[in-house]
């Protein structure tokens, strides 16, 4: 589809498409269009939806640049956000999950898995827990990206424990995204099956996708974000609760780990676990756990988790795999 936004006369194009036009790529990439500006006019091509609520977003934009003056990231991300919230109650549609790849949406194989989709769509913090293979990370990640390309967020901030480097990461050679990039590749492996490589770094680079290690988390405040720590098993009760009141305004944490695969010198002290057994019950807060029946990798992975079942020493010093 294709479809041309006049701007309003004497407006500001410098100020509307940002620096560079850095707001028209910002908008290209979350909402997936192509726009072409020229000659006092806005061309946008690219699916139906994403069209129209791009130009929803840019008539908002330019309402927002003649009652301010001026525009930055930050308002680009608000005009989004606001055509999300009018166009639609739920963070994504659970039956048909939209990513960034042409012709790919994602759904639930189970019926475990279709309840955690919903729980991400209802609650605002969620734990998952449940053994390698049953899509805790992959669609946690799917959520997110859903919900950044149609606008409803800002960011997507994925979150891992280095429990074998000991959080220590400055004696590991490169600077902290290769540091931490060995604990974060499952959450990258997911990613790739949802956009492109090229669109993935251009996200990291303007910071609207950001990967980092749990001990980097500290002190900060999270608004109008995905947040997922994933291997949550292997983080103790100090750190969990450091994670967990990072939430901020019109944010959802996901939260996902295998209980039976605890790195941690002492396995009782997990603090996914603990948040489990403290925080169940709570409104706005969903547990899920995933089981044998939920597994969608190779026949034969349902098999081995059965065949490990139970055995509480499954995954001391090896990595649990999501």
């Amino acid at each position: 589809m294709d479809l041309t936004v006049t701007l309003q006369p004497h407006a500001n194009r410098t100020a509307l498409f940002g620096p560079q036009d850095r707001n028209l790529r910002l908008l290209r990439e979350i909402m997936g269009v192509q726009i072409t500006a020229r000659d006092g006019a806005v061309k946008l091509t690219g699916p139906s939806d994403a069209v129209g609520r791009t130009a929803s977003v840019i008539e908002k934009m330019q309402q927002m640049l003649k009652d301010r003056g001026q525009l930055d990231i930050g308002d680009v991300h608000e005009a989004m956000a606001h055509v999300a919230v009018e166009g639609e109650s739920e963070i994504v549609n659970p039956d048909r999950i939209d990513v960034y790849t042409r012709g790919m949406h994602i759904t639930p194989k189970t019926e475990g898995q279709a309840a955690y989709v919903q729980a991400i769509a209802n609650a605002d913090l969620v734990f998952c827990l449940g053994p390698a293979g049953t899509g805790k990370t992959y669609l946690a990640v799917a959520m997110a990206i859903s919900a950044l390309k149609k606008g409803t967020i800002k960011r997507i901030v994925l979150v891992r424990p280095a429990v074998e480097a000991g959080e220590k990461l400055g004696y590991l050679p490169g600077d902290l995204q290769a540091k931490v990039n060995p604990y974060l590749r499952p959450l990258f492996d997911a990613m790739h099956d949802m956009m492109s490589f090229e669109q993935l770094k251009r996200f990291m680079i303007n910071d609207v996708v950001e990967v980092i290690p749990l001990a980097y988390m500290r002190g900060r405040t999270l608004n109008s974000a995905v947040v997922i720590l994933d291997e949550a098993q292997n983080t103790t009760t100090a750190q969990m609760l450091m994670f967990l009141t990072r939430l901020g305004q019109h944010s959802k944490m996901i939260v996902t780990g295998d209980d039976s695969q605890i790195d941690l010198e002492r396995p009782a002290e997990s603090g996914l676990i603990d948040a489990v057994r403290k925080l169940r019950g709570i409104e706005g807060i969903a547990v899920v756990r995933l089981g044998k029946a939920d597994i969608v990798r190779h026949k034969l992975v349902q098999e081995i988790v059965e065949a490990y079942g139970g055995d509480s020493a499954v995954g001391r010093g090896s990595r649990a795999d999501v």
